[in-house]
């Protein structure tokens, strides 16, 4: 058997991958509002900052940076999954209960990364915003919704035709 060992740096920085358990479902996408408030509902208990997101149909990336003397993420995406799984129920989903009482909605893990350094942050956020061109959703990064790509446009830090040339080579883009 092979145990997983997550990294607890308190205050640290945080690359997660998090997957539908059913990876032909859209719901991350057909029911972004509730996905929002799983997450604006998560934040007010347990305060983060989320630094970068891209939401796909089954999956999403993010970037988080907790508070300085805390290392609970996992408590985090305990809360959102929790509260995004009960309201796509009420809204009608068609999910059901294992036989522990958990939904089938999301993957029963995640996969984290602890970001070391700003090269590292940057590859990584890089990465989320491409990441709806990587998998065929939109040919321009700028026509995906799901991102906070269009933050740092309205920020300044990227331009809205950030990683259109079509000879970028993904290698760039994080992972």
């Amino acid at each position: 058997m092979v145990f997983y060992r997550r990294n607890f740096l308190p205050g640290g920085t945080y690359f997660f991958t998090v997957g539908l358990a059913d990876r032909k479902r859209d719901w991350l996408v057909r029911h972004i509002d509730l996905l929002r408030l799983a997450f604006r509902r998560a934040r007010r208990q347990r305060p983060f900052a989320i630094d970068a997101i891209v939401v796909l149909p089954e999956h999403l990336h993010c970037v988080w940076t907790l508070p300085p003397g805390d290392a609970d993420y996992s408590h985090r995406w305990r809360l959102i999954k929790a509260r995004f799984s009960k309201d796509l129920l009420l809204a009608g989903a068609p999910i059901h209960q294992n036989a522990k009482g958990e939904y089938n909605v999301w993957q029963r893990r995640f996969w984290e990364h602890t970001v070391r350094d700003e090269a590292d942050l940057l590859a990584h956020v890089d990465y989320i915003h491409y990441n709806p061109v990587k998998h065929g959703l939109v040919t321009r990064v700028s026509d995906w919704s799901y991102t906070s790509f269009h933050r740092f446009v309205r920020m300044g830090w990227l331009s809205a035709d950030w990683a259109d040339d079509p000879n970028l080579s993904e290698g760039t883009t994080g992972e």
